[in-house]
Formats: structure tokens, C-alpha cells, sequence
């Protein structure tokens, strides 16, 4: 008994009662006794034939054994990729060989005339880890993935350059984005991929949450995905200090691949341009028989043929163009070279505004998916929440030290004036926090000067000139008569327990 024959068997239904007028399993029925005829003494009570615990070990053997799983593949009907990896076991996909149209003078597809690409045969090919059952020499993981290391090649780039525009074409599930997001230096964001239900789905990740509101950022940021094609011109990408197509040239056919450099360097021609791509002689390593890494592949270069497209784009285009890459080959193996190839095209003269505004009267030709704009300091009602916060976090500490000496010292005579003594530490002589006014208590009211809160560097940072403090805390706290000091009625606070105190207990006014 063949294995689908076997699992048939353990899931036959039973036929249906005699009274019953709904259609038997055999005809197309719901595979279990329906009978309309509740009260017939006749009537077959739905059943399923089980088959006994050694069939069922015996079962799960077959299927773990690799005679199993060959028995069942062949049983079943190949997929549309398989049928079509099965179509083209010539090594090539049909419509790559030559683009369309004439060649771009100057740009040969290395590996063969001007105008062709030379794609690698299926010896030479291997499979991605992502894609699970393939046979290898020997099982080679890199640590962390070659996913998380193209990513960090990418943030130590903009932690090193600092862009302020960059955006990230084939961003699929938005996760390198997810990352840009937390670097300051940038202020605009921009996604493109071809699956709208991929952008659409991931799009949460760029959203904001809670702690971008209590902790804005200091410069703006707004982040837009776009649903389009990378060799449609859109204007919207112009101006960006850094493009990254990470993983993104081999997944383009033939004609959008000889687009493509017009494009990116031509039309949207960043200041920098990061691509990565495999390096199919890293494939010999692997033994697998499927066409490509991935299956919508449509071709792998070798370094040679990389740097030679490289190259020839760079030159016509006026960029310069260095070559690393990630995913060290194991010991032995270092004449393949890395298992993913990187490219980084650095434009050698700066755009100029005029050549900016020449290309505007291009019409759009991506859709937006979605636009998040984040808080940021740039806002006045965000900087003068933070502001405001922060000084009430400073006051709310002086004042705890204020009633732990009243208390250490059991002091009731609150007409005198009490001066503030700063908690003893160890600071130099020429500390700016010393030179500022010190606080004081003059009988239930406690006063903290400007110019002592304004010393605290990140309140400094916040406002920028004591005049500007003054303007965000105005609406927050009580001023005194001259307006220089923060005002805090502090009657009965030294018989409360400092333990349970809190922002909550701060009185103003």
C-alpha cells in the first residue's frame, strides 16, 4: 500500500443511513453518517476508522525515512516553481538573456557582448538559509545572520556619515527602517517596495508609541512608504544623502535591470548609494540543485561580474565606487570570497539645487501607503512639556533634600530664613552649578532661582538662554513678584513621609 493509500485508509468515513437523503462521502457528501431520520433505530452514528498504535508508529517511520518522503513527493503534483525550475534546467531563466532595446553606450553586462547578462548554471548555484530540505557539503551559519549583518553594515554607515535623508528601496518588511528610525541625524525616512500587502502589513512597525510623546526626539522625523517600482522616476526621492537596495538588483528582470542605473544614479543620483547583492561563487560551497538563493532570483553575479557593472555604472554616471562584503567563507574556503557582496557609491560632486529643480516637472508616479510624523523638540508644545518636566524633576529632588534637613534638625521656627545646602559630593572648585543663586525658604514658601535651574545642562541644552526657560515654564509654575524664582508652598511638608513623596505633592502657587 503506497503512503497515500495508507493515510486514505485511516480517514475513510463511513456511509450514511438508509433514511438519510444527504449524498454518501463516495458522491461528493461531507465524509460522515447525517441522517435526517433522528428517531430511526437504524440510524449510523458518524464514525472514523483509527487505526491501531503500531500502524500509526509504523506510519511515522516511513514518513521520518527518506524512502517516505520520495514516495510522497512523487505522488503528489510539483508546484508552479518547481514546474517551472523543471522547465528551464538549462540554467537560465527565458527573457535574461538579452534586454530589450538597444545597450546603453558604454554599460556592457559583463560576461558577454554589451547589452547581455551572464548568468550562472545550476551547478553553481545554492540555496539561501531561508529556504529549508537542501542538501549541503557542510551546514554553514554565520553568527549573527547575513540579514543582521547587512543591517548593521548600513547603521554604522549613518552612525559614521550621519545622512539626514535616506531612503530604502525594496524595504519589504520595513525592519532596516524600523532601525534607521532611532538615529537622530536623520529627518526623513522613505520606503519603496513592489508588494503593497507587504508594506501594508508592516507598516506598524513605524508607528509611534507612547515614549515618542514623553521623550520627543530633538530633530523631526517623518517616515513615508511607497508602493512602486525602483525604475519608475519619482520625484519625491530626489535630494537623498543615502539610497540602500539591500538584496534588491537580482530580484529585477532584464529590462528593469538595464533601467535601473539611470534611475538610481541619473535621476534620484544621491550623494551615496549602498548595494548589496549574492556572490553566486560562494554557491559552490553548496550542493543544493534549486536555481538560485532565492526563488525570485532572476540572476547571481560573481565578483567579477558585480564590480564590472559596478564600475562601468559609476564612471558613466559620475560616482566612485568601493567593494566589501559580509558572510565570511569557512576555513579553506576564502578564494570565494564573501557570501554577500557590497557596493558603495560615494557621487563625486554634490548636486546642486539647480539640477534639483530640473527635474520637479516630473509627475509622481508612486503611491503612498502611509506617512508617520514623530514628535520632536522642534515643536513648541513638545519642548515645553519637556522642558517643563524636567524642571519639575529638579525641583521635586531640592525639595526632598530641603525637608530631610528640616527633619534632620527639627527645626520649627519657619520665619527665619533657611538657606538650601546642596547635598556634600565631590565636585571642582570651579563648578558653574556653585556660582547660581542658591534656593531659600522664607516661612512656608520655598524658592528656586532661574539661574539654579537653568544650570542643569540637559534644561540648558532644552532652552538655550535663560530668557526662553522663563517663556516655557510661565503657563507650569509660580513666579515670584520679580520673576526670577520658582515658588513652592511647602506648609506641614516636613511632618509628611519623604519615603512616599512624589511629583504629586508639589504645590504651587
Amino acid at each position: 500500500m503506497t503512503l497515500q493509500a495508507s493515510l486514505l485508509a485511516y480517514t475513510r468515513p463511513s456511509s450514511t443511513c438508509s433514511h438519510s437523503s444527504l449524498p454518501t462521502p463516495e458522491t461528493g457528501g461531507r465524509g460522515f453518517a447525517d441522517c435526517a431520520a433522528w428517531a430511526c433505530p437504524d440510524r449510523v452514528k458518524p464514525r472514523v476508522r483509527r487505526p491501531s498504535e503500531p500502524d500509526w508508529k509504523r506510519l511515522w517511520r516511513r514518513l521520518e525515512t527518506g524512502s517516505g518522503r520520495r514516495e510522497w513527493a512523487e505522488t503528489r503534483e510539483p508546484t508552479r516553481l518547481e514546474g517551472s525550475a523543471l522547465g528551464e534546467a538549462a540554467g537560465r531563466l527565458p527573457g535574461i538573456g538579452k534586454p530589450p532595446g538597444p545597450a546603453r553606450p558604454g554599460l556592457a553586462w559583463p560576461g558577454g557582448a554589451a547589452g547581455t547578462i551572464a548568468l550562472p548554471v545550476l551547478s553553481d548555484i545554492m540555496v539561501d538559509s531561508d529556504v529549508q530540505g537542501v542538501q549541503v557539503k557542510e551546514i554553514i551559519k554565520f553568527t549573527p545572520s547575513l540579514s543582521e549583518q547587512r543591517h548593521k553594515f548600513v547603521l554604522d554607515f549613518v552612525r559614521k556619515h550621519k545622512p539626514q535623508k535616506v531612503a530604502d528601496l525594496g524595504c519589504a518588511n520595513c525592519k532596516l527602517l524600523w532601525r534607521l528610525k532611532y538615529h537622530e541625524c536623520i529627518e526623513v525616512l522613505a520606503g519603496l517596495d513592489i508588494d503593497e500587502n507587504m508594506l501594508t502589513r508592516n507598516i506598524y512597525r513605524l508607528h509611534t508609541r507612547a515614549g515618542d510623546y514623553l521623550d520627543p526626539r530633538e530633530r523631526p522625523l517623518t517616515i513615508t512608504l511607497y508602493h512602486g517600482s525602483v525604475v519608475e522616476k519619482d520625484p519625491r526621492l530626489l535630494g537623498f544623502d543615502l539610497i540602500t537596495c539591500i538584496e534588491l538588483i537580482e530580484h529585477l528582470e532584464a529590462k528593469e535591470l538595464s533601467q535601473f542605473p539611470e534611475v538610481i544614479f541619473g535621476f534620484f543620483s544621491p550623494t551615496t548609494v549602498i548595494i548589496s547583492t549574492p556572490n553566486s561563487e560562494f554557491n559552490t560551497l553548496f550542493s543544493g540543485k534549486t536555481l538560485f538563493r532565492h526563488p525570485d532570483h532572476k540572476f547571481e553575479w560573481n565578483r567579477a561580474q558585480f564590480q564590472s557593472w559596478a564600475l562601468d555604472a559609476a564612471r558613466l554616471y559620475g560616482y566612485s565606487v568601493e567593494f566589501t562584503g559580509l558572510g565570511e567563507p569557512p576555513p579553506g574556503a576564502e578564494a570565494v570570497g564573501f557570501c554577500t557582496q557590497i557596493g558603495v557609491f560615494v557621487k563625486n560632486k554634490p548636486n546642486t539645487v539647480e539640477s534639483l529643480h530640473d527635474e520637479k516637472t516630473i509627475e509622481c508616479t508612486h503611491t503612498t501607503v502611509g506617512t508617520v510624523i514623530y514628535p520632536s523638540l522642534k515643536e513648541e508644545k513638545y519642548l515645553r512639556k519637556a522642558v517643563s518636566n524636567e524642571v519639575f524633576s529638579q525641583i521635586l529632588k531640592m525639595k526632598r533634600v530641603l525637608l530631610e534637613r528640616l527633619r534632620t534638625k527639627n527645626d520649627s521656627d519657619n520665619d527665619d530664613e533657611l538657606e538650601f545646602v546642596k547635598p556634600e559630593c565631590d565636585e571642582s572648585k570651579n563648578d558653574p552649578f556653585e556660582e547660581t543663586p542658591k534656593p531659600f525658604c522664607i516661612e512656608n514658601v520655598f524658592y528656586i532661582p532661574l539661574e539654579r535651574l537653568f544650570s542643569f545642562p540637559k534644561i540648558k541644552h532644552l532652552c538655550g538662554d535663560l530668557e526662553m526657560l522663563k517663556m516655557l515654564i510661565a503657563d507650569e509654575v509660580t513666579l515670584s513678584s520679580d520673576g526670577s524664582s520658582v515658588m513652592i508652598n511647602i506648609i506641614n511638608e516636613e511632618d509628611c513621609d519623604l519615603s512616599d513623596s512624589d511629583g504629586d505633592d508639589l504645590r504651587f502657587g
